[in-house]
């Protein structure tokens, strides 16, 4: 399939992701802070949270979240989806979780190109195997970058199963 924008749009897109990105950094810089030290005092284990997911043609890359969950959360379970009343998150990961803050940190993987502000969300390589194979079409996400925010970020909460990303 031919690709979805052509690349004058794909370059005015970047030069906007790049430039909100930089003056949301500036703006919000205290929040950063303020949410970092507040990560710290409530639960053990590093401020940011580190996650390799698939992005633009299937390319493999980190994303960066506030932690909002116990270190170590999926060591025993291995990837399983997060759900409401889920034990695994923090206090303050409840909070960062409803407001979408733990989000922000991936205002760098926008700078570093390996997302948008828009675009459907990145997945983990295990849950694109599996929805790959039960929800047709769903490779086609991978011919954009993803992004921060999109439809499903603003008409639904965080996808807790298979059925959800559908």
């Amino acid at each position: 399939l031919a690709e979805p924008m052509p690349p004058w749009e794909k370059n005015v897109k970047k030069m906007i992701d790049v430039f909100v990105s930089f003056m949301a950094i500036i703006m919000l810089s205290p929040l950063f802070i303020i949410v970092a030290a507040a990560i710290k005092l409530d639960s053990k284990g590093p401020v940011l949270y580190v996650q390799e997911r698939v992005g633009y043609r299937n390319k493999l890359f980190n994303l960066y979240k506030f932690r909002s969950m116990v270190v170590d959360a999926e060591e025993q379970s291995g990837p399983v989806w997060a759900d409401k009343n889920d034990s695994r998150i923090t206090r303050l990961g409840e909070l960062l979780r409803k407001t979408r803050m733990d989000e922000l940190p991936q205002i760098y993987n926008i700078i570093k190109g390996d997302m948008s502000l828009v675009g459907p969300r990145p997945e983990r390589k295990f849950f694109v195997d599996q929805l790959k194979k039960k929800i047709p079409y769903y490779q086609l996400r991978l011919k954009v970058k993803p992004g921060l925010t999109g439809w499903a970020q603003i008409k639904h909460s965080y996808d807790s199963s298979l059925d959800d990303v559908r």
